[in-house]
């Protein structure tokens, strides 16, 4: 397997007043082409961190992250800019929705940022909400509203999908609707999905598991046999 996105020894620290916190502390790993990783910890343990750091948000305080082979310039916003825009997609927990914006033109936004956009009508249709087009996001519920922000990162086709608790504010049905959509994209279109959760019954679905704790990977365990999303029970 290609090796898409390399972490190099990377730590992170935050100055809060006198005392400095250590976010990520020396972590390493590599990602491959196609994989689905589902990232698991406690609150604090450096998950969103990384995931920023991995998607250009966030720059690193050492270390080096590769993007197909090539180290990203920490020092260049533009390098960083052009980075988030040509290769990585990002969902939340929270929509960040338009709101004057219509669920479809929310969706073909994104289609301007991309060189190769999936078209906005299909996926608003793959999401089930075809029917709510022209319905903007204050009438739409949350898991509407989620569904329209994935639409939204899918549409940019982008090589890499970064997911932070993009089921944290959902029931159960509306998270694995939800998780059926990312882990659709992976498989189907054959593109890179990391995904961090709380839920470790959501992590059957990967085919490997990043367990971080206090800023450190804990262990990374294959998964030779995942499951789909629909299988989920919790």
């Amino acid at each position: 397997m290609n090796i898409l996105v390399k972490a190099e020894h990377i730590s992170k620290d935050y100055q809060l007043g006198e005392v400095t916190v250590h976010a990520l502390k020396d972590v390493s790993f590599e990602i491959y082409e196609k994989e689905l990783i589902v990232i698991l910890g406690p609150s604090g343990s450096g998950k969103s961190t990384t995931l920023n750091i991995l998607g250009g948000i966030e720059t690193a305080t050492t270390g080096n992250v590769y993007y197909a082979g090539i180290p990203l310039d920490w020092r260049d916003p533009a390098v960083l800019t052009a980075y988030r825009r040509d290769h990585i997609g990002f969902i939340f927990q929270f929509y960040n929705l338009l709101p004057g914006l219509t669920a479809l033109e929310n969706i073909a936004l994104s289609a301007e940022l991309s060189k190769s956009p999936l078209d906005p009508s299909r996926l608003i249709e793959e999401v089930g909400l075809g029917d709510r087009r022209d319905h903007f996001p204050n009438r739409l519920s949350g898991g509407e509203q989620q569904r329209i922000a994935i639409a939204r990162a899918l549409c940019k086709n982008p090589d890499l999908l970064l997911c932070d608790e993009p089921t944290g504010a959902l029931d159960s049905a509306t998270g694995i609707q939800v998780l059926k959509l990312i882990e659709q994209f992976c498989r189907e279109y054959e593109k890179t999905v990391i995904l961090i959760t709380h839920n470790q019954d959501i992590a059957k679905i990967a085919d490997r598991v990043f367990h971080f704790r206090d800023g450190r990977i804990e262990r990374i365990m294959d998964n030779p046999h995942p499951i789909k999303p629909e299988d989920l029970h919790w």
